[in-house]
């Protein structure tokens, strides 16, 4: 009788996890501001109208091996994960991440424009459900320029309008597209010519002419501080972290959009889940970036929403009270002359023009 009795209560325990868990989902992103805009302005409202809870997990960094792991296990515990869209592409080719149509697993514009429509060019991978655009591009010291404001992204590459130091990626990307285009390439043609030996070197050419004025950096906080501190003149980094110092720290630095380079954040869904969590995961999908909710991330952070219903519904920051309009790389304003990053060719060719650049950079 006591072990029925305790059959009876496990029996009980595992039925009652079993609905917890049905009722939970495993959502993985990047941490800080960025999972608190997610959390603000999808997570919070999809719980409270579905009643799921959300589980954060900041690993996204690592998202491309854990889910590796995790196939091979054949235990696959993550719903949705955020990622960058080269990332996205690897995990689609390899069979890790499930095929999205966006024209029946995403909603429409509010005036019916089809979600393909809508995100349009965005939409760089069959798996890849674009959420923002953030860019990288160049803040200057306001003080240190004067009247002379840089509006052309060579400026970077002169030296006697602009003296002194400028800051740069460690890699060779994005800085070989603008040497390129500072060095009279059409931007249509950038990555034809990029693909040859003789385009890398005529991009290293055009980066040799101010490279005894670079300071390398790694880390996206490396250029703000830089610019803060006076250090360089002018220097590459993300537009979010722009946007801090120049609204939230009030330093006197200014943002230079010309050239920006696009790149793009978003939703994968896990291959291999269950019916009843793929079904879930795609629930929340079509919530999440729906053209109001992408909107309401950009209250929280100074990225652009994906779709091009989004853009006029961006409003004043939550907290700053800022119009944050003018601040997306995606406002038409700043938009006027973007580069979008090439996610196959920087497949192709990472590994090679990556060995010539550090050989480079050695020299």
């Amino acid at each position: 009788m006591k072990l029925t009795k305790i059959l009876l209560a496990t029996t009980a325990l595992t039925v009652a996890a079993g609905a917890a868990a049905a009722q939970e989902m495993t959502i993985v992103s990047w941490g800080g501001a960025y999972s608190k805009s997610q959390k603000n302005a999808y997570h919070d409202p999809y719980s409270e109208k579905s009643g799921v809870t959300i589980i954060n997990d900041d690993s996204s960094a690592e998202a491309v091996a854990k889910l590796r792991a995790m196939a091979e296990a054949d235990n696959i515990t993550w719903d949705v994960v955020d990622v960058v869209a080269a990332d996205a592409l690897r995990l689609c080719d390899e069979g890790l991440a499930m095929e999205i149509d966006p024209d029946t697993m995403l909603a429409p514009a509010p005036d019916g424009t089809p979600a393909s429509e809508d995100f349009g060019e965005l939409l760089v991978g069959d798996c890849f459900i674009p959420q923002i655009v953030y860019s990288t591009t160049f803040g200057y010291r306001t003080d240190l320029v004067g009247d002379n404001a840089p509006t052309d992204v060579c400026a970077v590459f002169d030296l006697d309008a602009y003296p002194g130091k400028r800051s740069l990626e460690k890699r060779p990307i994005n800085n070989m597209e603008w040497a390129l285009i500072c060095d009279g390439v059409a931007k249509d043609d950038v990555y034809d010519v990029l693909a040859t030996p003789e385009g890398q070197d005529q991009a290293l050419a055009k980066l040799d002419s101010i490279k005894d004025q670079v300071v390398w950096w790694s880390a996206g906080a490396d250029t703000p501080q830089l610019l803060a501190d006076g250090e360089v003149v002018m220097g590459s980094t993300y537009n979010g972290r722009l946007f801090s110092v120049i609204e939230e720290q009030k330093q006197p630095v200014g943002m230079l959009w010309d050239a920006q380079v696009f790149d793009l954040d978003g939703w994968i869904i896990p291959a291999g889940l269950s019916d009843e969590r793929k079904a879930r995961a795609l629930d929340y999908i079509m919530f999440a970036t729906d053209t109001q909710r992408l909107a309401d991330q950009a209250k929280w952070i100074s990225y652009g929403p994906a779709r091009k219903s989004s853009a006029p519904l961006v409003g004043k920051h939550a907290e700053l009270g800022i119009d944050m309009a003018p601040h997306m790389p995606t406002d038409p304003e700043n938009a006027k002359n973007t580069f979008l990053y090439n996610y196959e060719f920087w497949a192709d060719y990472r590994d090679d023009i990556d060995a010539k650049f550090q050989a480079w950079l050695a020299q």
